[in-house]
């Protein structure tokens, strides 16, 4: 079974959903728990045997637990899966999350089978983006997460549900159809011959391979083939001016579902970057690094202003997000090993903070059947349980020392000023925006006159607690000992480092 480990633990899910289907309806939630926790109990080999010394993917023998087989011979094209520290991270979270968003789907009772078949074909999809190692097939699960993510949206969302479904599709298939011209592209130019294996070409790439396409509208082709894929990637960041499509897909998710947006979906944006856009053009990427900088300050600031101006905790926490992940591209940018570092490990706290954030807002929704801000008012003492819950997770949000986030953002800050000094210093300014919503808003949430009307308002129940118990655990762990999931993928990104800053 070790030796086709990967294929288990993408595929498993897929085998819950005729299960879904035979079982009475209202067992599907027990599928989908049952399915995504052997999932994640059999991917434990996967982490065993990892060996965090050579994780570096300068070449084919350095990735680990690797599967290649023939599948389309004329074009080329393989099943080719494999990992290294940057896939074996995020594997780790997308399995992480997929437990806990079954646990917040416990209430789900809309066409229970439609929503776990959905939710299982999802799971897979996004494992599949995070260990693809063939252009064809991660462009063919990067676009099979649309499918069912239109519809958890659009049939279990909000009012504006269909509204915030399409929305989301259009952005993402306008920047898959770029992703896919890109990757045909690439092809037919790859440097030392045609290829679709995006280890080979990275090896090419380090070893002084060009693409030697056209130029395009005056531009060398590597730059627009560059800039192409960093907009397909961009969209799904999101990184502005490509964000709006996120607010609206929050607020109309159903919890479990922007719980999986915020954890894991959005890092398939920044991880599409590490592994595809950056390493494989790093030229291009030196002459664009300047505008990712700016795009980098532009997303902290900007993202924190507008979860400021928000009255709806769960727009807010989106809005939050967006700030976040700006965090993250700016360490991205810097390519110094502890800005990639940082980035990469604020991409794994971001998916747990935020991911804690989301199932909070989606306790006192379930309760109170609305999320505005100033609508509460003194939960603190009639659920100190929840109350003390979310202190944790805005506390980690904010970069509390002792809480996982901190420790990311320092590493990104501390790469950043070694190469640009003002924009690290214009993105402190994120954080003190930050503390600013998140404790204007737990101020005013839990704090003041108790409202009369949740006065009787029951306190977190043991389904929450286990949903939340693990990330609250986590949040903690990672803030006192970071190096236990920085050892994964150092080699790695120092590897990435050296390529982008020979």
């Amino acid at each position: 079974m070790l030796d086709h480990i990967i294929s288990w633990v993408v595929f498993l899910p897929l085998l819950g959903i005729p299960l879904v289907f035979a079982l009475p309806k209202d067992k599907g939630k027990w599928v989908a728990l049952g399915v995504t926790l052997i999932d994640f109990i059999i991917a434990m080999p996967l982490f065993a045997g990892f060996n965090k010394s050579i994780a570096g993917i300068s070449n084919a023998q350095q990735m680990q637990f690797v599967e290649r087989h023939d599948w389309i011979p004329s074009l080329g094209a393989f099943y080719y899966v494999g990992v290294d520290g940057l896939s074996i991270t995020m594997i780790l979270l997308t399995l992480l999350i997929g437990v806990l968003a079954t646990l917040a789907s416990w209430n789900i009772n809309k066409s229970q089978r439609g929503y776990f078949s959905m939710f299982l074909l999802l799971q897979s999809a996004m494992l599949g983006v995070f260990v693809a190692l063939d252009l064809v097939l991660f462009f063919l699960f990067w676009e099979l997460m649309l499918f069912p993510m239109y519809f958890l949206i659009g049939v279990w969302g909000g009012p504006r549900r269909v509204y915030a479904a399409i929305k989301f599709f259009l952005f993402t298939l306008l920047g898959g159809v770029g992703m896919l011209l890109s990757f045909i592209a690439m092809w037919y130019f790859a440097p030392g011959g045609r290829t679709f294996d995006i280890i080979e070409i990275m090896t090419r790439v380090a070893e002084g391979g060009v693409f030697t396409g056209p130029d395009i509208f005056g531009m060398p082709f590597a730059k627009v083939i560059f800039v192409v894929l960093f907009i397909g990637f961009a969209i799904k960041v999101p990184i502005f001016p490509f964000h709006t499509w996120l607010p609206d897909a929050h607020v109309e998710a159903p919890t479990a579902i922007s719980v999986i947006l915020a954890g894991v979906l959005l890092k398939m944006g920044t991880y599409g970057f590490l592994r595809i856009n950056f390493p494989l053009f790093p030229d291009a990427f030196e002459w664009f690094r300047d505008t990712l900088v700016t795009l980098a300050i532009i997303n902290i600031i900007y993202g924190a202003l507008c979860a400021l101006a928000q009255k709806d905790l769960k727009k807010m926490v989106a809005y939050s997000s967006i700030s976040h992940m700006g965090f993250i591209l700016l360490g991205l940018a810097a390519a110094t090993p502890q800005g990639l570092n940082g980035a990469m490990l604020q991409m794994f706290n971001h998916g747990t903070i935020t991911a804690m954030l989301f199932l909070l807002v989606g306790v006192v929704y379930d309760r109170a059947h609305h999320r505005e801000i100033n609508g509460f008012g003194g939960l603190a003492a009639v659920t100190p349980v929840y109350a003390a819950l979310t202190s944790i997770a805005f506390m980690a949000a904010i970069g509390l020392p002792g809480l996982s986030g901190f420790i990311s953002e320092f590493l990104i800050l501390a790469g950043s000023f070694k190469v640009y000094q003002v924009p690290t210093i214009l993105a402190g300014t994120g954080i003190i925006l930050g503390a600013g919503y998140m404790l204007w808003s737990y101020q005013r949430v839990f704090f003041g006159p108790i409202n009369e009307k949740y006065k009787e308002m029951t306190d977190v129940k043991l389904v929450e607690v286990l949903s939340l118990a693990p990330l609250v655990v986590i949040t903690v762990y990672l803030g006192i000992f970071p190096n236990s999931i920085i050892a994964y993928f150092e080699v790695s990104l120092n590897h990435i480092s050296r390529l982008l800053l020979p």
